[in-house]
């Protein structure tokens, strides 16, 4: 049976990893896998990120109740 373990460790001065594993592993081969997580790009965002966020801080109105809206104010400023 394979076994695996899972360690969070980090990057130590020369880019290097030390790991330690479980007794009676000397001389076993092993697989390492390192996943370096993603860095936020500097302030910015994606933007379809940020089109969601408009989209959910505003309530869902349809097509014709816009219109109706810009109705009523053309006709508040006409008046």
């Amino acid at each position: 049976m394979q076994s695996a373990i899972r360690i969070t460790t980090k990057v130590i001065a020369g880019n290097k990893l030390e790991i330690k594993v479980p007794p009676g592993s000397v001389g076993e081969e092993v697989e390492v896998f390192a996943i370096i997580p993603e860095k936020p790009q500097s302030g910015r965002r994606k933007v379809l990120e940020l089109l969601t966020e408009i989209r959910s801080s505003h309530l869902s109105r349809t097509v014709e109740q816009i219109a109706r809206e810009l109705q009523k104010k053309r006709n508040y400023w006409s008046s």
